[in-house]
């Protein structure tokens, strides 16, 4: 089973790469696949890529429900 996490871009480092807060640590992305995304976005991260952006809202939802189990 696969799991995309979300994860808030806290610096779009260029064009295909940001660094996201992972919490109580950060990660390098690569974001070609969601080219559009920028500073402050939350986005599903799966295997060191963003494959889509999420409002705020179902972020916090999807992390709410992580964190219960």
């Amino acid at each position: 089973m696969c799991l995309g996490v979300p994860m808030k871009i806290i610096q779009k480092k260029d064009d295909n790469t940001a660094i996201v807060d992972m919490g109580s640590s950060t990660l390098e992305i690569c974001t070609a696949l969601t080219p559009e995304a920028k500073e402050g976005d939350y986005v599903i991260v799966h295997a060191g890529f963003s494959i889509s952006i999420l409002s705020a809202q179902e972020a916090e939802e999807i992390l709410n429900i992580i964190n219960e189990y």
